[in-house]
């Protein structure tokens, strides 16, 4: 059976290291869009749904320009891996691990999420 998210009262949470931290309602999330969330250390995390409902968090700040702006990115997918593209320079980051496809030496932290 599969559950319309803007029908239920599923939250969005993510995995650090003091356990699972709730962090918005699922129908916050659009297929294909990014909402940033506030993380209890001063970091942000950007969180995408994609179109089968999978759910994804990378943190939020481009590590080539320093702006917290990766929520604001295009989405897609590079040889079957998601990415999102950050809004200024273009890198493109895989949802998965927070590899940098552009440039191998960069990587920003991924986060497991679960909606429950």
């Amino acid at each position: 059976m599969t559950l319309a998210p803007e029908t239920t009262d599923l939250k969005v949470r993510l995995q650090l290291d003091a356990g699972w931290l709730t962090v918005c309602d699922l129908s916050t999330l659009l297929p294909g869009r990014g909402v940033a969330a506030l993380l209890p250390d001063g970091r942000q995390a950007a969180l995408f749904r994609d179109r089968s409902g999978r759910l994804y968090g990378i943190d939020n700040r481009d590590p080539f320009t320093g702006a917290a702006v990766l929520s604001r990115g295009l989405t897609g997918t590079h040889r079957g891996r998601p990415f999102v593209a950050s809004p200024l320079l273009k890198q493109r980051f895989d949802l998965l691990s927070g590899q940098c496809l552009d440039d191998e030496g960069v990587r920003v932290t991924a986060y497991e999420v679960r909606a429950g």
